[in-house]
């Protein structure tokens, strides 16, 4: 996906200038898109992954169609719950909604956690494949923070 391309672009260029040095990156961690997928609903069509940064991780929504105005807030439903997003530009992506999981980043030990923290997240919010396309390999996942459990109501 092209836009999901230029996200991960515009995020590692803001972290290479504008963000560069500050206190609050977590130094472990650098820009990842996570598991973008097609996403039909009330509110229009979009791909929808997690968006890593050193500052943040984020849901995020990039519209087939309009997307909230800039700063402008909006519910939307992702798997089953609703989240608030808020809407922003960046002008090698385009427009995108966000809403904050985790901010500052400072609670991952490192790339692995906050990557396996997103596919958990995810895993969470869209259905389980047939059991005929789940992967025979076991899969190892890192210690996931105790804010997951916080975001979906549930002991870590």
């Amino acid at each position: 996906m092209a836009r999901v391309a230029a996200l991960e672009a515009a995020f590692r260029e803001i972290a290479a200038t504008r963000f560069h040095g500050l206190p609050l990156l977590n130094a472990r961690l650098q820009v990842q898109a996570i598991a973008f997928a097609p996403q039909a609903g009330d509110d229009g069509e979009a791909a929808v992954g997690v968006l890593i940064t050193p500052w943040f991780m984020n849901l995020v929504r990039l519209p087939v169609g309009a997307a909230l105005a800039v700063g402008a807030k909006g519910e939307r439903r992702v798997g089953g719950r609703v989240f608030e997003f808020i809407g922003a530009h960046e002008d090698r992506c385009g427009a995108f909604e966000a809403c904050s999981l985790f901010s500052p980043m400072h609670e991952f030990a490192d790339q692995a956690a906050a990557v396996a923290t997103a596919h958990e997240l995810l895993a969470q919010l869209r259905p389980a494949a047939p059991a005929s396309a789940a992967p025979t390999a076991a899969c190892t996942m890192a210690a996931v923070p105790s804010r997951r459990g916080f975001l979906f109501g549930r002991g870590a």
